[in-house]
């Protein structure tokens, strides 16, 4: 008898138990729940975790600008060049002619009377003889080539030349400078043949060859009363000094 009581009660403590976990349970349940209901952020046994949100992206950073055409100008702000390539290769042109030098070019010319002015004066010591001086009024320098060409009012040619006053170098005058040469006019002891005067001259420059007159010829003034010649005429190269011309 005493065995079935203590089976009995504790069957019944062990349905008591039972029933106060069961109740323990629905209340912590619903004690969750009105806790949802109320702030919306309660969470069940059952409901997962929360998950943190998503770290913000860095912005992705800008594509690089395009690298530029090969050849084509850099971006600057000034503008683009315009024209031939620089590959590009001239037509060619048949070479231009050289031309001779001018005044204007700086360069020395042949002394003629277009850059000059000729001055004749008698001497008195040597005796019948004149003193021819040309001075270059032109802007370069100008060569006195050979001897003068001289012609005495309507004469057909002019005189021969005194070969033994040649100089050792052409007579050469800048701007300004003043070259000579002396007429030789007739004979000292009167042995010349066909003796007369005249008022007039003609001067009339060499080229380089030394065998033609080049540019303009020049008429310097001669004495009113004419200068005597015969046919003893010669005259003496250019000089570069006065000593020289009335000497050779």
């Amino acid at each position: 008898m005493l065995g079935i009581r203590t089976a009995r009660t504790s069957r019944t403590r062990l349905l008591a138990a039972v029933a106060a976990a069961a109740l323990a349970a629905l209340t912590l349940t619903a004690c969750n729940d009105d806790l949802g209901d109320a702030g919306g952020k309660g969470t069940s046994a059952n409901s997962p975790a929360p998950t943190a949100p998503p770290a913000a992206s860095a912005p992705a950073p800008a594509a690089p600008a395009p690298a530029p055409a090969t050849g084509a100008p850099a971006a600057t702000g000034a503008p683009a060049q315009t024209g031939s390539p620089a590959s590009a290769k001239p037509s060619a042109k048949a070479p231009a002619a050289p031309k001779p030098p001018s005044p204007a070019d700086g360069k020395a010319v042949t002394c003629e009377g277009s850059v000059t002015k000729t001055v004749a004066a008698p001497l008195t010591r040597p005796v019948n003889h004149l003193l021819l001086t040309v001075t270059n009024t032109g802007s370069a320098p100008c060569y006195l080539y050979g001897y003068p060409a001289v012609r005495f009012g309507e004469a057909q040619s002019v005189p021969p030349v005194i070969e033994d006053s040649k100089p050792q170098a052409v007579v050469t005058l800048k701007p300004g400078e003043s070259g000579y040469a002396s007429v030789n006019l007739s004979a000292t002891d009167g042995s010349g043949a066909h003796g007369h005067t005249e008022t007039s001259l003609a001067v009339y420059f060499h080229g380089p060859s030394g065998n033609e007159s080049v540019g303009a010829g020049s008429n310097p003034s001669l004495p009113a009363k004419g200068l005597y010649i015969d046919d003893s005429l010669k005259v003496g190269y250019w000089q570069q000094s006065m000593d020289d011309a009335v000497t050779s």
